[in-house]
């Protein structure tokens, strides 16, 4: 049964405004963004084969651990949908302008376009990957927190990515790629990329513990979301 005293807890989180809360949407945002434009190139490090923005975009879901573990799941939510609103702006604008008709002299289209002019088929592989792994991965660590009365943060930042990142791999990859190239070649593509961004999330661990442990202590909270509305579409909390 919840209690006057959890009731002003409530009143009193919602009214609170945080030093840093700015920054990281700021940062967010920026990643969410950078690794959109960057996944345009395709690397190769050692046997691995990646779109450029998997050197970045796993940090998209560090950021998203650390919204949810300090601030909360209907914060994180919020970050969430300002990057899927910010990628989504940016896909649009990018391919308007792949449309208008180049200026006399101009003549760098062709290169635009093989850069920048997204498909619509990458683009809603992207925006549909992004928003079910980010909300998959956020749900994740804020009730396993519950689950583990907010000890063993490793198991919870490490726990949700695994969840997280294979739902946005599989989506992105089956969407984008399925059909197109050969079934085996995908799986290999969808396979490299979930390794990559696992094992990225685990080697950052130790610096996740010490942003948390930062933020925690400045801003003076530590959400748990043992009253919370879990609905991604629930906008107005």
């Amino acid at each position: 049964m919840e209690t006057v005293k959890d009731s002003e807890m409530i009143k009193q989180d919602a009214q609170k405004s945080y030093r840093y809360i700015s920054l990281i949407t700021g940062l967010f945002v920026a990643i969410l963004l950078i690794s959109n434009i960057a996944s345009t190139k395709i690397i190769q490090i050692w046997k691995f084969t990646f779109d450029g923005g998997t050197i970045l975009f796993p940090l998209s879901y560090i950021f998203g651990d650390i919204l949810t573990e300090v601030y909360g799941y209907k914060t994180g939510r919020k970050v969430i949908w300002i990057g899927f609103l910010s990628a989504t702006l940016m896909s649009l604008t990018l391919g308007l302008i792949g449309l208008i008709k180049p200026a006399p002299g101009w003549e760098l289209q062709d290169a635009y376009m093989k850069i920048l002019g997204q498909t619509p088929r990458i683009v809603t592989a992207s925006l549909v990957a992004y928003i079910a792994g980010e909300f998959s991965n956020s749900i994740t660590l804020a009730k396993m927190k519950i689950l583990t009365r907010g000890k063993y943060l490793w198991t919870r930042t490490i726990g949700s990515t695994v969840i997280g990142q294979a739902i946005d791999t599989a989506l992105f990859v089956l969407i984008a790629f399925g059909g197109v190239y050969d079934w085996r070649l995908v799986f290999l593509i969808l396979l490299s990329n979930y390794i990559f961004k696992v094992g990225f999330e685990i080697l950052l661990t130790p610096a996740t513990y010490l942003i948390v442990g930062f933020l925690k202590k400045r801003e003076q909270t530590d959400y748990y979301d043992s009253r919370t509305n879990f609905n991604p579409f629930r906008f107005f909390d």
